[in-house]
């Protein structure tokens, strides 16, 4: 059987749903019958919250309904439905927001005085209506204005009824016993409805106070402040407060703003961005905005306490974006707002923020976090921000006068401004990539010009305040033109290289872009001019020509006006023909440039991060990041994307990195672990090489594979390795001393046996292609003539020429010869000493020196096998044997370019070889080299019976 408790609630429930019928069907539906089509938008919104109302009452209908079929099935049904099942019961939440729904809706329209405004365009009906609203508002009187009376009608029963389910529940409760199924089911609805009670007062006594707040404003103000969402929280006139250094007239404290006024000037703050900081003494508070700073000064403490307490709970209210239980004032612990936020906002402020909206995170009044910063002109930055200013990775949108033209900057930002590396996009499609300081270019850096320009040009070097000075190198792709040298304020100025593809090269001093002085010219065929120029580099003044076969041109040099050059002056016929091999391998910018400090700026970047102890917040501003297509500039907001590639990914964050280097210290461990950090570009000695192998490329490669550029490509990688070298130590360091530990001296000759032992043979592969081409372009000539002699001696049979290489014939491995019947050892051809030509092609395989001599190494160890098994006998060939031998194993080996190699070998080869096997076989390797060169010239005069056709 059911108590009398839920009896009494059937009752209850019975006489409200038929309240709530009459009230729609009585009032609202008369109420909603306003002109929808009215032109005053002060009318259309009260239709709009009347509207609303009507919904919410509805809802509220149909949720009584279900309460009174779920105490109806009770009834019928004690036994099979619990008391749990009541709907107050199992859905009081539900229950609670729909009731709070309906009094967010009512109260938006006492606030704007709907009641009012529809009784007033409507007063005769209403006053035929007075009996109906007298008998819903029972036990109460109906005095005052029918808009009065109309808002006491759809409040009162509501607040009787909320306030029945208060009683009920608490009857409940004290009835049903602590073990009762139900028991937590009753304890959450007792105090789920005393918190709607009290919600429900608060609320009302808001908008009531909302509304007479209206009456005490100027019309203006009042249009500008009246909106359903406003609840007034606190006015200055009940609480005085003084507001520094603004002198507000008048504070008004709503649930969303703060407002101030200043006779007809209204500033209105919104909480959300409101940071409340508390004062020195019991008088005062802060309140920071993003563009505002001030202060509010009380009377007495309690004033100041009341002021700061409401601030700061409409505040986190604002945040939450729903109204506490209860809303204000229950006796509870203040909760504190968040310093760090979300939100939007417009600077309106002259600065360079003046009408850019800001959505982001925000911490004291300033953009801190992530965000976006969006201008009317189009400009765009998404990103991170520090303390109101971008700091960290951003991308930065700007538009162009022409239409669907930006230009794009993904880069990295500190203190507002472009700092460290960055990719930019310009809407001329031209495409840097590099360094910058202070929003300028600055450092290293690539510009790169759009293929379609007038003058298309790439630049690789070093940039200072947005110009290119220092070191660089441009590429001039129109003139087919490279110029490698100093610059200064945008233009070539100092030393400097002309390298063009026709194949003639400038040197000299350069000012103001164009050459001055004296200078040197070397053309394609190994012409020397030494004298002055013009400033389009045209011959000019007193200069000397010395041409290939050693005669001289002394004299003046101008050019007419039509096309030719004249000279006046003397030729000199008389001289001996010069050394051909050192005519050709005349080397530009020797003592020009000085090695240590051609690329200074590439590793500039590197030791600023590890004399910061190597922050991981600068990891990436070191190592860059990636685009898919930097040269295609994007419509739409894909302008603000960039796939960047986090250390993280691959090589690992900066502590794994040192603490992974700490572990591979010994030789072994250390080769395995450089191999794998300048393989990998996301590790900083990688991204180091993978830098210098760009301005490698910028130099050396295409119209810069100019002979006479060897030896400055050859001094550079060496220094390269020194420096990749000395940048692993540095990292070393910074590991060490996290760990308390300190990083020992290193004398120069181990830092040369390191960095030409260990760090030279790793990065050369980066850089072979590139020097392997200067030093074959450089040893053409004397390659030339080598391959002729390889090409003649390969004519020979074996015994040949073991004969003709006067190689002794008890050293001639003819027991090792398989022939056939009709064979005679006068015939055969490739088969002596195979396993030493074999080994000897195997030169070319790799491009690490040391291998390249181990080779040579294995190869003299297999021809000094091959005597001793042909002679029976241990057998150590003395010079005179073993240069025959290998000069035949060499003409038998038939190594394209070897006086390239050769020449290679010996210039990268470590240093600590010197006077040792390895050299001592490589000099034996260069002279045989020489020898075959000499004996082409020697084959050509030898007596008929040596003809090639008799040779078969």
């Amino acid at each position: 059987m059911c108590g009398p408790e839920e009896a009494a609630l059937l009752r209850l429930e019975e006489v409200f749903s038929a309240t709530l019928a009459r009230i729609n069907n009585l009032i609202l539906q008369p109420l909603l019958s306003t002109d929808p089509e009215s032109s005053d938008p002060q009318d259309r919104e009260c239709l709009r919250l009347l509207q609303q109302l009507h919904k919410s009452s509805q809802q509220l209908g149909e949720v009584t309904e279900d309460s009174l079929y779920s105490l109806w099935e009770r009834q019928r049904h004690p036994h099979s439905f619990g008391l749990e099942s009541l709907l107050l019961l199992r859905s009081a939440d539900l229950v609670m927001q729909v009731h709070m729904e309906y009094i967010e809706s009512y109260t938006s329209c006492l606030v704007v005085q709907a009641f009012h405004k529809v009784a007033k365009s409507k007063s005769v009906y209403w006053r035929g209506r007075q009996k109906v609203l007298r008998q819903i508002l029972t036990g109460m009187g109906c005095e005052g204005s029918l808009g009065t009376t109309l808002a006491q009608a759809l409040r009162q029963p509501l607040t009787q009824h909320v306030q029945q389910y208060v009683l009920f529940l608490l009857s409940l409760r004290d009835t049903i016993g602590e073990r009762h199924p139900a028991q937590e089911l009753v304890m959450h609805a007792v105090t789920i409805f005393g918190n709607l009670q009290s919600f429900m007062g608060q609320a009302l006594d808001q908008a009531v106070a909302t509304q007479a707040l209206w009456h005490t404003l100027s019309s203006q103000l009042r249009d500008v402040l009246c909106t359903p969402t406003h609840r007034l929280l606190q006015d200055s006139q009940d609480v005085p407060v003084v507001v520094t250094p603004l002198r507000a007239e008048r504070v008004l404290l709503f649930d969303d703003a703060l407002v101030l006024l200043q006779g007809h000037n209204v500033h209105t703050f919104d909480l959300k961005l409101l940071w409340v900081n508390p004062g020195q003494d019991r008088y005062t508070f802060h309140l920071l905005t993003p563009e505002e700073e001030f202060s509010f000064c009380a009377r007495d403490p309690q004033s100041q306490v009341v002021w700061q307490w409401k601030v700061t709970q409409a505040v986190c209210q604002a945040l939450r974006g729903k109204k506490d239980f209860p809303v204000l004032g229950a006796g509870l612990e203040p909760s504190e707002p968040p310093v760090c936020r979300s939100g939007a906002y417009t600077f309106r402020a002259e600065g360079r923020l003046c009408q850019a909206t800001y959505e982001g995170q925000w911490r004291w009044g300033r953009p801190h976090g992530k965000g976006t910063l969006k201008w009317p002109d189009g400009r765009n930055h998404v990103g991170d921000f520090f303390k109101g200013l971008e700091q960290g990775f951003g991308i930065h949108l700007v538009p162009q006068a022409a239409e669907d033209k930006f230009d794009c900057y993904k880069c990295h930002w500190q203190e507002g401004t472009m700092c460290g590396y960055g990719i930019c996009e310009y809407g001329t499609d031209e495409v840097y990539k590099g360094y910058f300081h202070e929003g300028l270019r600055h450092g290293f850096g690539v510009l790169d010009s759009a293929p379609q320009a007038p003058q298309p040009f790439k630049y690789t070097g070093h940039w200072e305040k947005g110009q290119r000075s220092g070191y660089g190198v441009q590429e001039d792709s129109d003139r087919g033109e490279r110029y490698i040298g100093m610059w200064r304020a945008d233009q070539r100025h100092g030393p400097g290289v002309v390298v063009t593809q026709a194949g003639v090269c400038y040197q000299g001093t350069f000012q103001a872009d164009k050459m001055v002085g004296p200078g040197i010219l070397l053309s394609e065929d190994d012409s020397l001019y030494e004298g002055t120029f013009t400033r389009d580099l045209t011959l000019v003044g007193k200069g000397k020509v010395t041409f290939p076969n050693g005669f001289t041109l002394e004299g003046s040099f101008s050019s007419g006006s039509g096309k030719g050059l004249y000279t006046q002056g003397v030729l000199d016929t008389a001289a001996l023909p010069p050394d051909p091999s050192n005519i050709c391998k005349r080397q530009l910018g020797l003592g020009a440039f000085p090695v240590e400090s051609r690329w200074r700026g590439v590793y500039s970047p590197f030791w600023h991060f590890v004399i910061a102890d190597c922050p991981g917040d600068l990891q990436e501003a070191l190592l860059g990041f990636h685009m898919q297509s930097p040269r295609e500039l994007r419509k739409s907001q894909e302008y603000l994307c960039c796939e960047r590639s986090h250390p993280k990914d691959s090589a690992g964050n900066v502590e794994d990195i040192l603490e992974e280097l700490l572990q591979h210290r010994e030789p072994k461990a250390l080769q395995q672990y450089l191999r794998k950090a300048l393989s990998n570009s996301l590790h900083p000695l990688g991204k180091l090489l993978r830098t210098l192998m760009l301005t490698f490329q910028a130099t050396y490669a295409g119209v810069g594979a100019n002979k006479h550029l060897q030896f400055l490509a050859q001094e550079e990688v060496k220094q390269h390795a020194q420096e990749l070298w000395a940048a692993y130590r540095g990292l070393l360091q910074v590991a060490l001393q996290r760990k308390g530990q300190a990083l020992e001296d290193e004398d120069e000759e181990t830092r040369d046996l390191q960095v030409h032992g260990l760090m030279l043979p790793l990065m050369l592969p980066s850089f072979y292609s590139e020097l392997f081409t200067l030093y074959l372009l450089l040893h053409e000539r004397e390659d030339g003539l080598y391959s002729q002699g390889i090409t003649h001696l390969s004519l020979f049979p074996d015994t040949k020429l073991l004969e003709f290489l006067d190689v002794q014939k008890h050293l001639w491995p003819l027991k090792d010869l398989k022939l056939t019947t009709n064979q005679r050892y006068s015939l055969v051809r490739d088969k002596c000493f195979l396993s030493a030509t074999e080994c000897l092609q195997k030169i070319v395989t790799t491009v690490n020196p040391r291998e390249k001599l181990e080779v040579l190494e294995k190869t003299y160890g297999e021809i000094e096998t091959t005597v001793t098994r042909v002679l029976g006998q241990e057998h150590k060939l003395p010079m005179d044997d073993l240069l025959p031998l290998l000069v035949y194993v060499v003409s038998r080996a038939r190594i394209q370019h070897l006086g390239a190699e050769i020449h290679l070998i010996r210039d990268m080869m470590d240093p600590v070889h010197i006077g040792g096997l390895y050299d001592f076989l490589l000099t034996a390797l260069e002279s045989c080299y020489e020898h075959i060169q000499k004996e082409d010239m020697r084959l050509r005069h030898l007596p008929g019976h040596w003809d090639s056709r008799e040779l078969w």
